[in-house]
């Protein structure tokens, strides 16, 4: 059932209903009630993408993020096990740890110093004798959410009964399987992040995501500032083979680069860029044969396909992008830049030429990023105006047709990634 929306209902719909197949009421920017209801009906009900695994090299390791706007703590313990803490003593509610990253043995409250182990255990309460037949340790661990990963993608659910990880993802395993052989033979590693801050919403940065529709019209500067092999490879406007599935779950995948989408599917007949002809020379003086540096220069741009995780983490060419929501108006983004994890005289030069690559765009000095935070902003000011005017997302609805694994699909210009987004959001408000 389509509903109007109207200066005089558009405050009065339920959330649900303002997500419709073709349109959404900008009022999913701008209403801080729906905001407080998406954290707690999606953001502590399905699974958030917390960490690589490589971000804990080894037993002791540790991160700290989110889970919508709970700080956690991601752990490896001594036997090796991932664990994601809340962190938040159990005794007065003080933070544990304030550091981003590194390695400990546990953590203590600096306020009266509990002490929790990498498991989250209580391990030791300072003057323990007031407690004496009060409570017990082992009631008090640190409040755990579920963890598991896939392909060392690490993800955690406050929702102890949600369904298996690998059912959720579903789909999204094939294609995360094609994003990791970008490591040509190597499993790929964080190299490191950088973070910003936009005035806006959320789900404008998951939109944009799988939007290739702005790509040649935003994205012109960058454009410019790239050789000609690498703009034609990314002239995907009018390419049919250019697409993008409805992966299911509020995941898409679409494909800017065809011809990557799987690197072990090599003809030889793709010539190596030659602006990469000093790292082939750098490589071959370290020892790697013909075909080890074709696999690992053909994939320097990664895969040419965006998998967008619903609700908080895109595989996007050659990296992470993760988003977490602050307010209603206001969404960090995080930018994870990946590398192999080789031996040296392998890992060094392509480290170096990857971390240029995502200098060049992602970078907080590239030429993508901000251009791209530009448009975001300019969408969350413009919500404010006219409210029962809706955000349309019906680009390629009429010829969206289902692949014969039974995804739907379109071309990689059209909105079928963003519908099969709001289709989930739908489905997860609905449930309150």
């Amino acid at each position: 059932m389509t509903i109007d929306f109207t200066p005089a209902t558009i405050h009065q719909l339920e959330p649900s209903d303002l997500v419709q197949e073709d349109r959404v009421a900008a009022r999913v920017y701008t209403d801080p009630e729906i905001f407080e209801r998406e954290m707690t009906q999606i953001f502590e009900k399905t699974w958030i993408w917390v960490a690589h695994e490589s971000e804990l090299p080894k037993p002791g390791s540790f991160k700290s993020t989110y889970v919508g706007r709970n700080s956690v703590i991601v752990t490896r313990d001594r036997k090796g096990a991932i664990h994601t803490l809340v962190n938040r003593c159990r005794h007065r509610g003080a933070s544990l740890c304030e550091k981003p990253r590194g390695e400990a043995n546990g953590f203590t409250c600096p306020y009266h110093a509990w002490s929790y182990g990498l498991d989250g255990r209580l391990r030791g309460i300072p003057y323990p004798d007031g407690y004496e037949g009060v409570m017990s340790k082992d009631e008090m661990g640190l409040h755990k959410l579920r963890t598991e990963s896939y392909r060392g993608l690490i993800f955690a659910t406050f929702d102890q009964d949600a369904e298996p990880l690998e059912e959720f993802l579903g789909d999204v395993r094939l294609w995360a399987d094609r994003f990791f052989k970008q490591g040509g033979g190597y499993p790929l590693k964080v190299l490191g992040t950088h973070r910003f801050r936009f005035r806006g919403n959320w789900k404008i940065q998951l939109e944009n995501t799988t939007d290739g529709y702005h790509f040649p019209i935003v994205h012109r500067s960058w454009m410019s500032s790239v050789d000609g092999e690498t703009a034609d490879m990314l002239s995907f406007m009018t390419d049919p083979a250019s697409t993008c599935h409805d992966l299911g779950n509020g995941h898409s995948v679409m494909h800017m680069v065809p011809a990557h989408i799987d690197l072990d599917a090599d003809d030889g007949s793709e010539p190596l860029q030659p602006r990469f002809d000093g790292l082939v020379a750098e490589l071959r003086e370290g020892g790697a044969d013909d075909a080890q540096i074709r696999k690992l220069v053909r994939a320097m741009h990664g895969t040419g396909s965006n998998l967008n995780l619903f609700p908080n983490v895109g595989l996007s060419s050659a990296f992470f992008r993760v988003l977490r929501p602050v307010s209603v108006d206001e969404t960090i983004i995080e930018h994870v830049a990946l590398g192999v994890d080789a031996p040296e005289e392998i890992a060094g030069p392509i480290r170096r030429e990857r971390l240029r690559i995502h200098e060049h765009f992602q970078g907080p000095f590239g030429f993508g990023t901000p251009d791209d935070a530009e448009g975001w902003d300019r969408v969350q000011r413009g919500a404010q105006a006219c409210p029962e005017m809706p955000i349309m997302v019906n680009r390629g609805l009429k010829r969206e047709a289902d692949a014969p694994e039974g995804w739907a699909t379109s071309h990689s210009t059209d909105e079928t990634g963003m519908r099969a987004a709001y289709r989930m959001w739908k489905k997860m408000m609905s449930n309150g």
